[in-house]
């Protein structure tokens, strides 16, 4: 097949089904022939508020490989099952957008679908894993899933776990967080709406504070002892970032956004993390160039290498629900996604 149905932005706020042919693969990345895709917020916002007239739209997607590039260094072969995300609505790479029939994707820093998931589920995970690696992992340096926190001067194995906020835990990025503190050996405290509760806590979070409760903030100031001083807020607005600069100790921290939103106290450090970086290459967002950087490549690669084993049985995907009408349907989905109409589950399409 030479021709691959692509959604394609047409103006903000626009989107069409174009009939587009294959898209060339550079030499390292693979081709796959996508099987299902799931939204993410980036893509309205790219889609409603960027300039990407004429790029592919989406990230997150699941399929079968068709082509490996002569310099992919991962061992994919024609017919095996892959997932992870794409850089949709990039000017500097036009095909490269998820939302379509055939798909080009970074070979190496993809992930290799168990045979106990789905598609459907596989497809929810790209963004999401590579978030909660650059945050908690590459930014915070928690201990990798598995391995047993190092232990500090003056501390013995009596003494309590780590601690880390993860804020919005009923968010795609923050059930996954979750899990992966969890299985750090930190214990997690979290925020979510009542209605939630119970969800967060059977993906792990051991304390929930509701975050339309203005003292939340300082209830888990109160509850740790004034001694947090690690957070991930994944609904970072100012609004959610002023909450938890209240949590974190007098003492200071670390602030972790996934948007460019800071923490407004002058002695937690913030840092602001993009998936997109970990490509490689460089890209354009919201009129600004980013250089890529092939160190952020090789950690992105060491990261998926070692979260692959886990998604046999150890990572529970976010709750999904799969809607009728497949790429067609989509721009409805991401006008739900950008009027708050969907809240606690990804939307997924099936592509075939």
């Amino acid at each position: 097949m030479s021709i691959s149905r692509s959604l394609v932005a047409e103006g903000r706020g626009r989107m069409a089904l174009r009939n587009l042919p294959l898209p060339k693969i550079p030499n390292d990345y693979i081709l796959v022939k996508t099987k299902a895709v799931a939204l993410n917020p980036t893509d309205w916002k790219h889609v409603y508020y960027e300039d990407c007239t004429g790029c592919i739209v989406g990230c997150d997607y699941a399929g079968v490989v068709e082509r490996v590039g002569s310099e992919v260094k991962k061992t994919w072969k024609k017919g095996d099952r892959v997932a992870g995300f794409t850089h949709g609505c990039n000017p500097m790479q036009p095909e490269g957008g998820a939302f379509a029939e055939y798909v080009i994707a970074k070979g190496d820093i993809q992930m290799r679908i168990p045979d106990s998931m789905c598609f459907e589920a596989a497809c929810t995970l790209g963004v999401g894993l590579m978030t909660v690696g650059q945050n908690l992992y590459k930014s915070l340096q928690l201990p990798l899933p598995g391995q047993k926190q190092e232990l500090g001067s003056g501390q013995d194995e009596s003494e309590s776990p780590s601690m880390i906020l993860i804020n919005g835990g009923a968010t795609a990025t923050g059930s996954l967080a979750i899990q992966f503190a969890n299985l750090s050996g930190l214990q997690v405290i979290t925020t979510c709406s009542e209605a939630n509760r119970s969800f967060v806590c059977e993906r792990g979070a051991e304390i929930v504070l509701d975050y339309h409760d203005d003292q939340a903030g300082k209830q888990i100031n109160e509850i740790t002892d004034d001694a947090l001083e690690m957070v991930l807020d994944t609904i970072s607005t100012p609004q959610s970032a002023s909450l938890c600069a209240i949590a974190i100790s007098s003492g200071g921290g670390s602030y972790n956004a996934l948007l460019d939103v800071r923490c407004p106290r002058s002695d937690v450090d913030t840092d602001v993390s993009m998936a997109y970086e970990m490509v490689g290459e460089p890209y354009q967002m919201s009129g600004k160039y980013f250089e890529g950087t092939p160190e952020s490549l090789a950690w992105a690669a060491s990261w998926i290498d070692t979260i692959e084993p886990l998604l046999d049985g150890h990572i529970r995907p976010h709750p999904y629900q799969i809607l009728s009408g497949g790429l067609a349907e989509i721009p409805t989905g991401l006008q739900l996604l950008q009027e708050g109409k969907v809240r606690a589950r990804k939307l997924v399409y099936c592509v075939d």
